[in-house]
């Protein structure tokens, strides 16, 4: 168990899809380890909004593009992007994740395939996502390398991922158990430009005013005083359960100011 990661507690975070399954059937099929998040869990509202605005990002920059999302997970995201794109094309290794989504999301098509050997065709994509996914990979330049290989020329990749700097405070290796390399910005900076693209944008996902307000509310941390209680095993107060199930998706803010202190990063990348 961790205590500065997106998994705020398994424990709480089990006990919430189980009682979330029966609401939503669904939900049955997809269980939650720590590993990634997924919508409907009140326990984990603060992490699925994190995760969801970077998706929010983006939705302009895929309209009328053919998507491919590598590391799709619950499928939530690739959903959110098949509003605007042509086409969501999602591949993910894990099996329960890709049956998830084949039965959750009917408009998405998916792959179950290994992401540094992604089962699509050279020059077929217009647009590769790939959001707090690159922090689990062993090899993380192959899977760079992969996402150039089948992007059209001049194409786009997004890419988000905890900032090292913020996440894992002060370490080399990683507090989260499922995580292989964090990555600062200068780490993803070069990690992207050392395999095929040029940078347009280095980003930051930051608290926005209601996250700051409850960040001075829980002691000077919100994220920790969620990550307390869930380690605690005991039912999460009254009130932390209310702000928790209060936070929206825009009260995260992204942009490129102070992007050391920043909670993650959202680099964009073009296809040299």
């Amino acid at each position: 168990m961790t205590n500065t990661t997106e998994d705020v507690g398994l424990a709480a975070r089990t006990s919430a899809a189980q009682a979330s399954a029966a609401a939503d059937p669904a939900a049955q099929t997809m269980v939650l380890t720590g590993e990634r998040t997924a919508p409907g869990i009140a326990e984990e509202n603060y992490w699925f909004r994190r995760h969801e605005i970077a998706y929010t990002h983006v939705l302009d920059a895929c309209a009328g593009a053919t998507v491919l999302e590598a590391g799709s997970g619950e499928g939530y995201g690739a959903d959110m992007l098949a509003d605007v794109a042509a086409e969501v094309i999602c591949v993910d290794y894990d099996a329960t994740a890709v049956d998830h989504a084949r039965a959750r999301y009917p408009r998405l098509v998916v792959h179950r395939g290994n992401l540094v050997d992604l089962p699509l065709p050279d020059d077929s994509v217009d647009t590769v996502v790939n959001f707090q996914v690159i922090e689990h990979l062993w090899d993380q330049p192959l899977f760079v390398r992969e996402c150039a290989r089948v992007l059209r020329p001049g194409g786009t990749l997004f890419m988000s991922t905890p900032n090292r700097i913020t996440f894992s405070p002060g370490r080399d290796t990683p507090l989260n158990p499922f995580h292989t390399r964090e990555l600062d910005p200068a780490e993803l900076r070069d990690l992207l430009t050392d395999n095929g693209f040029e940078i347009t944008s280095m980003l930051g996902v930051h608290h926005g005013p209601a996250l700051r307000a409850l960040d001075k509310r829980w002691n000077g941390s919100f994220i920790d005083a969620q990550i307390d209680r869930a380690l605690a095993g005991e039912p999460w107060p009254v009130a932390l359960t209310a702000d928790v199930g209060s936070i929206r998706t825009s009260d995260f803010e992204i942009h490129p100011d102070d992007i050391e202190a920043s909670l993650d990063l959202l680099a964009v990348a073009v296809l040299r």
